[in-house]
Formats: structure tokens, C-alpha cells, sequence
């Protein structure tokens, strides 16, 4: 949760009455969110974390109108014809996104309005600078077209924002508070962020901090340049976005800039509006109601949609530009949930009964760790996240579609398991000081490339059995395998074939019931040696849900 700290006058008058404190909490309540404390005209309120667009004053009683059934004005843009060209930007912190407001007409609270949505989007959305920084500027003191480029930190000379003196890109990461508190963020890089306008002048050295010649608004500022930097065109678009429709409902007057990254030119902000489809049997199957398209598309209004058409069966749905959290109908079915009332849904007890049991999968591992127990194997249990070179490279196979991971802490983490005998193989590296043989196996699930699935992965069972010792071939590791499908009663054979983690003839492919389930045979010397491993050692590794149909 996030917390939106505001004034309570400053809410009332945004929704244009007077709402009680009793009222308020159970507006926020069946809206998903929560009141936290009112103590005199301080209001703070509980904001879930994908909910951005809300953690401004103005975004919040926008909702609250609609969810009372009250009209918001749609964000317009008009069209400025002012340019700004991204060139030469940092490798790091290559983004750029700007606009411009005029007519605004600023006083204290406003000011502090303005950057509180400021630090919110930057704690917050924008991961505390992390992932992008916001600014503002007095528009009549910048000359167009403005420049959003990089410079060595030693070359870049400026006053920075409530600084006594010029000081150097460097400096101020070391003698500004503000840069010693962001430092962490660019102190490495070779060239720092800047936006410069026609004459040369800075702005700002984006994360850290803005010019203070240039980047100061006060009571007087009537018009603002806006702009926001970062590492992802999206992220930063949203937060732009976010921050100019606050200035909007402020009063002002927004106007889109044109963003020249080369040959490229983009027009920001979008307000981009998408349009996703509802259907009506869905809504009313998980959330157990009988609701028409009619009231559906009333409760929807509550959540700022619009229903583009409709009939009995299906809604299009027009999702508002600043809801980065619509990605699946459920989302809108959770909405629709909202605008019905929480409160409201009948407690009734299911009319089905049923007896719980053990699911097969579960039964199923627990008799082949019993077998495999017995014959004196050890369970491990790896880790689902893993590397590319564990998976692939030291086990001499090609890289095959997976699902890779996003910025991780741990550089050398990348992916999820795709098979679990590469993680039995770290098992034995970490574990050679033990005394032989080495007999392990592992009953899991792994994660596979899916092109038709919806979210491009599956799961699925395996089994993989690994033995290291001075004498370790494919007779054993066949016994083992001849056991398990014995006991089990399943019939199978063994085709010759090619595999890169196993020696040439002396790896099989399992085939039963006509499939190809298992692969079994004498590990590589190439493997082992990857692997930092002097044993032998024989191995197979069995996909449990293409042979029981799980």
C-alpha cells in the first residue's frame, strides 16, 4: 500500500461537496482502498501500489466522482508545435518525455500538491529514481527547441536548485544534499542526463536535480514545461501523464510536444485510450451474480470506463489512459465487483459437495520417492530460478525457447528451469567432499516456453535420478528406470538416439504409450568437466505429465 497524504478541504472541493468522514471510509472501502486517518484537515489514505493514476489529490477525486456517478471532463491536449530533440542521450538513461501546460495559476498548496505527486510517482512508479525522474520548469524562461542530451560530468557547470554557487556534474553528487542522496543512482556512468534549451542553457541533470535558475516554479508561474526521463518509454509516458493531468484538473491548458529521437519523432503525452472486450458470462460466472449487460456497463461507468457498444452477451470496453493495470478481462471483472459493492454479495454456502483426496501428481510422487528411497537415492530440492549457462552451456545442449527472467539482483540469474537435471548436476559439484556413490533425485515441476498458452509458459512434472561413482554407466541407471516402471506396471522400450549431455551410444529415448517420455544414458566427460566433476556419473530425467497425463 501507498499512502496519499492530503488536505480534506482539498478533496471536498475537488468533488464539489461536502463528504463525511463515516461516508468517505466506505466509499474507500468498496472502492478497494482504504481511509487511514483524518486528524484535522490532514487526510491520508491507503492507495493500492497499482494504482498510480491515484496518488494525487486530483486523481483521487476523479475516482471518487465517477464512483458517485458524477462526470469528469476527458484530457485534451492540443497541439504546441514545439520540439524537443533526444540526441546523444545517456546508454543508461536513454528516454525522454515532455509537455507543456499553461494557464495555471499557482499558490502555496498547489505547489505542495505538485510535488508531492512528484515524489509519490518517483517513490513509487518510478522505483525512487530507479526507473525515471520527473521536472518542472518556468516555460517563459526556456528557448525552444530544448535538447535532452548528455555531457562528462566533469564538463557540465550549473547552479544546481537552491545552491549558493556553480558547480560541476561531479560536485554535485558530492557537496549537494540532494545529489549526495541520488548519487548511488549515475555515479558510475561516464556521461550524465541534461536538458539544455537553444541557447545553451541547462534545465536540469535528470535523475538528480534541476538548475536553479531554470527549474524553479513559484506563485508567479503561469506556464510549465514538463518533462520525464528514464530507462523505459512506457514507464516514464504514465508518469508524464499521471503528473500534466493534475495540472489539467489545476486549470491548466495542456499542449503535446513532438520528441525527436533521430529519424524518429513521437508525440508525448499520448493519453492513450484501449479498448478490451468483457463478456458477459464470464463476469457473472466468477462472481457468481446474474447481471445484465445494461448494469454492467453502469458498474463499469463507477470505475471511469466507457462502454464503447454492447449487447447481452459482450461489452467493448474503453479503458481510461492513465490505468496501467488493465492487462486481462479479470482486472475489469474486478472493477465491476467494485462498482457492485463488496458489502453487497449474498454469503451462501456452495450447493455442490465433494470429499477431498490426495490429486494423482501428489500420489504419484509420493510412490516414486518411496521406490527411489528405497534404492538408496537421497530428494534434493533446487531452485526453480536458474541460469542460461547452467542449463544449457554446461550441459552441452542448445539454447531451446525459455522463459527468461527481467532485471534480477543476482546478475547470474536469468531464467527458469526448463529441465532439473543441470540443477542435480550443481547438487554433486557443491557436494564432492562427500563420500561416493552419489545418488540423487529430484520429483518437481519445471517451466516450458508455451507460444499457445496465454501466458506463454507451462508447467509441467519431471522426474530426474542422477548416480556418481568410480563405475557409473548405462546398465545402472536403466535398472533404475526398469524398477520404477515395473512397479508402476507401465510398459515401454528404448530407441537409439542423440543427446549433447550424454555419451554417443550410450543414451536412450523412453518411448511408452507411444510417446517419448524419458532420456537416460552415461553423462559426457565434457559435461562432467564443465561441472568441475572427476566422477563418472549415468543419469536420466523423465517428463512425469506426458506419461501419466497429468
Amino acid at each position: 500500500m501507498v499512502i496519499l497524504e492530503t488536505k480534506y478541504s482539498l478533496l471536498n472541493s475537488l468533488l464539489g461537496k461536502k463528504i463525511n468522514e463515516k461516508e468517505l471510509e466506505e466509499t474507500l472501502f468498496e472502492m478497494g482502498y482504504e481511509l487511514e486517518s483524518i486528524t484535522g484537515d490532514e487526510l491520508r489514505v491507503d492507495i493500492t501500489a497499482e494504482r498510480p493514476d491515484l496518488l494525487s489529490t486530483y486523481g483521487l477525486a476523479r475516482a471518487i466522482r465517477a464512483y458517485f456517478g458524477m462526470k469528469n471532463e476527458k484530457y485534451k491536449l492540443k497541439e504546441s508545435g514545439l520540439v524537443v530533440n533526444v540526441t546523444g542521450a545517456a546508454k543508461e538513461w536513454s528516454y525522454a518525455v515532455a509537455c507543456v501546460v499553461k494557464g495555471l495559476k499557482f499558490d502555496d498548496g498547489r505547489i505542495k500538491e505538485v510535488i508531492r505527486i512528484q515524489e509519490k510517482l518517483g517513490a513509487t512508479l518510478l522505483r525512487n529514481r530507479r526507473k525515471g525522474g520527473l521536472g518542472l520548469y518556468p516555460l517563459n524562461k526556456i528557448k525552444f527547441p530544448v535538447t535532452y542530451t548528455s555531457e562528462e560530468p566533469g564538463k557540465i557547470r550549473f547552479k544546481p536548485l537552491e545552491g549558493q554557487q556553480i558547480m560541476s556534474g561531479s560536485q554535485i553528487l558530492e557537496r549537494h544534499p540532494t545529489g549526495r542522496t541520488y548519487k548511488h543512482l549515475i555515479e558510475n556512468w561516464k556521461r550524465f542526463p541534461l536538458f539544455k534549451d537553444a541557447v545553451g542553457q541547462i534545465l536540469s541533470m535528470p535523475p538528480i536535480i534541476n538548475s536553479h535558475e531554470l527549474g524553479k516554479i513559484d506563485e508567479t508561474t503561469k506556464d510549465v514545461f514538463v518533462e520525464c526521463t528514464g530507462t523505459e518509454l512506457k514507464t516514464i509516458n504514465l508518469a508524464l501523464s499521471i503528473l500534466v493531468g493534475a495540472l489539467i484538473d489545476m486549470g491548466g491548458e495542456a499542449s503535446a510536444l513532438k520528441m525527436k529521437y533521430g529519424a524518429k519523432t513521437i508525440v508525448s503525452p499520448e493519453f492513450k485510450e484501449e479498448v478490451q472486450g468483457l463478456e458477459v458470462k464470464k463476469v457473472n460466472r466468477l462472481l457468481g451474480l446474474e447481471l445484465s449487460a445494461e448494469k454492467i456497463k453502469k458498474l463499469l461507468e463507477k470505475s471511469m470506463y466507457e462502454v464503447k457498444s454492447f449487447n447481452k452477451e459482450r461489452l467493448e470496453v474503453i479503458v481510461p489512459p492513465l490505468r496501467s493495470d488493465i492487462w486481462h478481462e479479470v482486472d475489469l471483472i474486478d472493477d465491476v465487483a467494485r462498482g457492485y459493492g463488496f458489502n453487497d454479495f449474498e454469503l451462501r454456502m456452495k450447493s455442490v459437495e465433494s470429499t477431498g483426496e490426495t490429486t494423482l501428481a501428489v500420489k504419484l510422487k509420493e510412490e516414486l520417492a518411496g521406490l527411489l528411497v528405497g534404492l538408496g537415492y537421497q530428494e534434493a530440492f533446487t531452485l526453480m530460478l536458474t541460469s542460461k549457462q547452467d542449463q544449457f552451456e554446461k550441459m552441452k545442449v542448445k539454447e531451446a525457447k525459455h522463459i527468461q527472467l527481467g532485471k534480477s539482483v543476482e546478475g547470474s540469474i536469468n531464467m527458469l528451469r526448463c529441465w532439473l537435471l543441470p540443477e542435480l548436476m550443481k547438487a554433486l559439484t557443491y557436494n564432492q567432499s562427500a563420500e561416493y556413490p552419489h545418488k540423487l533425485f529430484e520429483i518437481s515441476q519445471v517451466t516450458l516456453f508455451d507460444e499457445k498458452a496465454e501466458v506463454k509458459s507451462k508447467e509441467t512434472l519431471r522426474l530426474a535420478v542422477v548416480c556418481s561413482n568410480a563405475s557409473a554407466n548405462f546398465t545402472e541407471i536403466k535398472q533404475v528406470l526398469d524398477y520404477l516402471l515395473s512397479v508402476i506396471g507401465m510398459e515401454y522400450t528404448i530407441e537409439e538416439t542423440e543427446h549433447g549431455s550424454f555419451i554417443p551410444g550410450r543414451v536412450g529415448r523412453v518411448m511408452a504409450k507411444g510417446r517419448p517420455v524419458a532420456y537416460l544414458g552415461e553423462i559426457k566427460p565434457e559435461v562432467l568437466a564443465a561441472w568441475g566433476l572427476e566422477m563418472p556419473a549415468c543419469a536420466l530425467e523423465m517428463d512425469l505429465a506426458e506419461l501419466f497425463g497429468l
